[in-house]
């Protein structure tokens, strides 16, 4: 799992250069900085298990952040992101930012325990300049409060899992195919409205669907539609303005988008 999770991460930083590319902790977006803040969290948790040769706490840590919250989740919201954005978009350089963090500090905290695999992993960053993750540091823990990102992520994380149960609830029952094929139409109390459409525009790639809606009503309820328009050819979302474009017919407005501003580069 830990092999599979820093080629994964190395395989899309082909093309970044961290002194050039890598976006700014600011300018990156929330999920970046949240899953960095993740990764802050666990590398206190990881360090101070090795001073106290607590080596099963450290594991079990950097195991629990590799198989849930990267693989169940990072990954694979941001896999979207990487593959459909233009190559040097603000959003793909967020991203990349943030698994070349994840998997520097990655190889340093899984050196003690996995000594090949780390150095291996480690020699293959972008720009590379020591010898062997055994001649490097520890990372340092920040001391950001994110208490609060924290907290926001995982209540989104809590309601997403309603949400994707449901997405196999209608699988199951033939109603769609891939979650892409659907619409998540979310009711919930006025506050938690509130909560979730500020995260509005980033819902549908949370929870990994082409369309969502947000209504105020009484408790939390989920329910799962057919998505409207049709299928972009490029990244499979659903759009009404699927052929709106007469160069690009067969593609939606985000791909559009991209595709224009990779051909203008």
């Amino acid at each position: 799992k830990f092999r599979n999770t820093l080629r994964y991460a190395l395989g899309n930083l082909d093309d970044f250069n961290p002194e050039s590319d890598k976006a700014a902790l600011q300018e990156m977006l929330e999920i970046d900085r949240w899953v960095l803040a993740e990764l802050d969290g666990v590398t206190e948790k990881v360090v101070r298990g090795y001073e106290n040769y607590d080596f099963q706490m450290a594991y079990q840590t950097l195991y629990n952040f590799v198989t849930v919250t990267l693989s169940a989740r990072y990954f694979d919201i941001i896999k979207d992101r990487l593959y459909i954005f233009a190559p040097k978009s603000v959003e793909r350089r967020s991203a990349q930012t943030a698994l070349y963090e994840i998997t520097d500090k990655l190889c340093r905290l899984l050196a003690p325990i996995l000594a090949f695999t780390a150095d291996e992993a480690f020699e293959n960053l972008p720009n590379q300049t020591l010898e062997s993750v055994h001649l490097a540091e520890f990372p340092k823990v920040s001391g950001t409060d994110d208490s609060k990102l924290l907290t926001d992520w995982e209540r989104i994380f809590s309601i997403r899992d309603e949400v994707l149960k449901s997405l196999e609830e209608a699988r199951n029952a033939k109603g769609i195919g891939s979650s892409l094929e659907a619409k998540v139409i979310l009711t919930a109390d006025k506050e938690t409205t509130r909560f979730l459409i500020a995260y509005y525009e980033d819902l549908r790639y949370i929870f990994i669907v082409s369309q969502t809606e947000v209504h105020e009503g009484d408790a939390l309820n989920v329910e799962i539609q057919k998505a409207d328009g049709a299928k972009c050819e490029r990244c499979w979302n659903y759009s009404v303005l699927v052929g709106e474009s007469e160069k690009y017919p067969t593609a939606c407005e985000r791909c559009f988008a991209a595709l224009t501003e990779i051909e203008a580069n």
